[in-house]
């Protein structure tokens, strides 16, 4: 898998992530659901940011 894949990956998992919240909220759903999306999402973010700077690292090394 190549860098460029591994970014896109990450990047649309918080997409679809936060496009799922905000269907939730938009149709009045759980907020139980709602904040366990939320929580997915900074999760998915964290991880999403440290692979972006482990590929830009490992690009200038």
């Amino acid at each position: 898998m190549s860098a460029n894949t591994l970014v896109l990956v990450a990047c649309l998992a918080v997409a679809v992530v936060l496009l799922l919240g905000l269907a939730n909220m938009l149709r009045g759903g759980s907020a139980n659901l709602s904040q366990k999306l939320m929580r997915l999402r900074v999760l998915l973010q964290f991880i999403a940011i440290l692979i972006i700077m482990g590929v830009v690292w490992w690009r200038t090394a």
